[in-house]
C-alpha cells in the first residue's frame, strides 16, 4: 500500500462541477475531483459509468461546456491554441492499445513527441529515446515494429513515448487491459517506479480491481457519471456505499426484471 504523502502536495488537476451530455442523457454529471502532486490517482467504475468520458476531457479531447478543470492551474477552457499546446507539452498519455504507429519502428514511435515539438538533433533524440526505452525495460528493442511486439512490449513502448518529453503528468488508460496477470503485475510495478524516479503525477483509469490496489494512492469512483467517493485504498475497502460494495463484489446493480412491469413496457401499457 502507498504512503498518503502525496495528499499534503498541491493539486495539479482540478475538476469542478463537470457536466457533459449526449442528447438528454447525462455522461458527467457534477463531477469534481482534485489530484495532488506526486500522487497516483486511479479513477474506477464499471461500464458506462463515465471514466473514460473523464478522461478525454483531461487529456483535452473533448472541450469543456460546463464546469472547469484546471491542469497545473491552468483553465484549460480559457487557453489559447499556442497556449494549450505548451501545457500538453507537459503532459503524457498511455493509450489502451498502446496507439502506436504500425509504420514506425519502435524507436521512431518513442522519437515522435521529440521531433514534433523539439529542435533537437537527430542523434540526441535516438539517445533520449534509448534512455526512455531502457527505463521500461525494452533496451534493445528500438529497430523492431509494433507488430513483432507482444501485448506487454506494445504497452511499455506506448509509456516511453509518453515520458520521452519528462512530463509532469501522465495519463494511463486501461494499463492492464489485455494482458495476462503476470506481465499485468510487472506494469504496475513499472509504473509505481516511473512514479519514484521521475516524480511525475498520474492518473490511471481503470476496471481491474487488483491492479488498481496495488498502484493508487487515492481512488476515485464513478458510478452512472457521477462521483461515489473519493480515497484511499483502505478507505474504499471499508465503504459502506452499496455501489461501491458492488463494484468491489463484481455484483450487479441492476434490480430483478418484474415480469409485469416488463410486459407493460413492451406493450406500451396496454395489456
Amino acid at each position: 500500500m502507498n504512503s498518503p504523502r502525496q495528499q499534503a502536495a498541491a493539486p495539479v488537476i482540478e475538476v469542478e462541477n463537470l457536466v457533459t451530455c449526449y442528447g438528454e442523457q447525462r455522461i458527467l454529471d457534477d463531477v469534481s475531483l482534485t489530484v495532488n502532486e506526486g500522487e497516483i490517482m486511479v479513477i474506477m467504475g464499471g461500464s458506462g459509468s463515465g471514466k473514460s468520458t473523464l478522461l478525454r476531457y483531461l487529456v483535452g479531447l473533448h472541450s469543456v461546456n460546463q464546469g472547469v478543470i484546471r491542469i497545473l492551474g491552468k483553465d484549460i477552457s480559457k487557453l489559447r491554441s499556442g497556449e494549450w499546446l505548451q501545457l500538453r507539452k507537459k503532459i503524457g498519455v498511455s493509450f489502451q492499445g498502446g496507439a502506436l504507429f504500425n509504420s514506425m519502428n519502435v524507436g521512431d514511435n518513442v522519437c515522435m513527441p521529440l521531433r514534433e515539438h523539439t529542435s533537437l538533433d537527430e542523434r540526441t533524440m535516438r539517445i533520449i529515446s534509448r534512455m526512455k526505452l531502457e527505463v521500461v525495460n525494452l533496451s534493445g528493442f528500438e529497430h523492431l515494429m509494433p507488430a513483432q511486439l507482444s501485448g506487454g512490449m506494445v504497452k511499455r513502448a506506448a509509456l516511453a513515448r509518453a515520458i520521452v518529453m519528462d512530463p509532469t503528468i501522465v495519463f494511463f488508460d486501461e494499463p492492464s487491459a489485455g494482458l495476462d496477470p503476470v506481465v499485468a503485475s510487472e506494469l504496475d510495478e513499472l509504473i509505481l517506479q516511473i512514479r519514484d524516479a521521475l516524480n511525475v503525477t498520474v492518473v490511471v483509469v481503470t476496471h481491474e480491481l487488483e491492479s488498481a490496489f496495488k498502484i493508487a494512492d487515492r481512488m476515485a469512483i464513478l458510478d452512472r457519471g457521477r462521483v461515489l467517493m473519493v480515497g484511499s485504498v483502505d478507505e474504499v475497502r471499508q465503504s459502506n456505499d452499496q455501489r461501491v460494495r458492488n463494484l468491489l463484489n463484481r455484483k450487479s446493480a441492476q434490480e430483478p426484471v418484474n415480469a409485469d412491469d416488463y410486459l407493460r413496457r413492451l406493450t406500451g401499457g396496454v395489456m
